[in-house]
């Protein structure tokens, strides 16, 4: 089996690594410099992990997929995916990338992790990660994933969200974020939200955002930060910039940062 994530600020990357530990698994981030058409290939089963964005796969996994289609079709597929509480059927939408019938869904399940949006206001009063909520996160995390691997190893399958109240609940959150959820190429609310990244007056100009950034959309242009529109609003520098010196499309410094280790 084969493990592939992309993770923003770590709840992922966690699920994942967990999960390919439990099954004994290859794993990589979709981010490495690693032959991805060869792995996929000598393996017949591959796990995607992901976080929901807005009830929807991320901009930047929907690439990567597409890019791989030829390697992902004809194998069996686990879907791991992390989100704040409930999106519906964000692990169901993953199929939909895929004519019907292209790929075999062994197994799918939601992981409430914690909030990584530190901004938004009243929602990050609400949602504030503290070491006793992340401990009991990770506590629960890991019951739910024995089950997961005991019930894939004993050939049990589960599809969670795959309900037709799952998908209606997940179109109904999704549709503003992204009316099909087999796009492509970045949606209107996407593309706003994807150009609307700002640094701010406060930055010194550290290099960090521009290191860790996954769509390499960051860089330092004559000793200042800027973008290149191409943001995939995993909130990884928003949460890392020891300044706050980033917003994106909420310009409302974070009250709070929060990255997983």
């Amino acid at each position: 089996m084969l493990t592939l994530y992309f993770s923003g600020t770590g709840n992922t990357k966690y699920v994942a690594e967990l999960f390919s530990q439990k099954m004994d698994a290859k794993c990589f981030s979709i981010e490495e410099d690693v032959d991805f058409s060869t792995e996929m290939n000598a393996h017949d089963t591959i796990a995607f992990c992901y976080p929901i964005y807005g009830s929807r796969v991320p901009h930047i996994m929907r690439v990567f997929v597409h890019k791989h289609m030829a390697d992902i079709v004809g194998k069996k597929i686990v879907i791991l995916v992390t989100q704040q509480a409930f999106s519906g059927d964000g692990a169901r939408v993953f199929i939909d990338l895929f004519e019907d019938g292209a790929i075999e869904v062994i197994y799918a399940e939601h992981f409430n992790m914690q909030q990584n949006v530190g901004n938004i206001p009243v929602w990050s009063a609400l949602f504030s990660p503290s070491d006793k909520s992340k401990a009991k996160d990770t506590r629960k995390t890991e019951r739910k994933m024995n089950i997961v691997c005991k019930s894939i190893k004993s050939g049990k399958v589960r599809k969670r969200g795959f309900n037709k109240i799952s998908e209606i609940l997940g179109y109904i959150q999704g549709k503003p974020w992204q009316r099909k959820t087999n796009e492509i190429t970045p949606t209107r609310l996407e593309k706003k939200v994807i150009e609307d990244l700002r640094i701010h007056e406060d930055c010194t100009t550290c290099n960090l955002c521009v290191d860790i950034c996954p769509a390499k959309n960051l860089t330092n242009h004559a000793g200042k930060i800027k973008h290149r529109s191409n943001c995939t609003v995993c909130y990884r520098c928003v949460n890392r910039c020891p300044k706050k010196a980033i917003t994106v499309y909420i310009h409302r410094k974070p009250k709070w940062q929060y990255f997983r280790n």
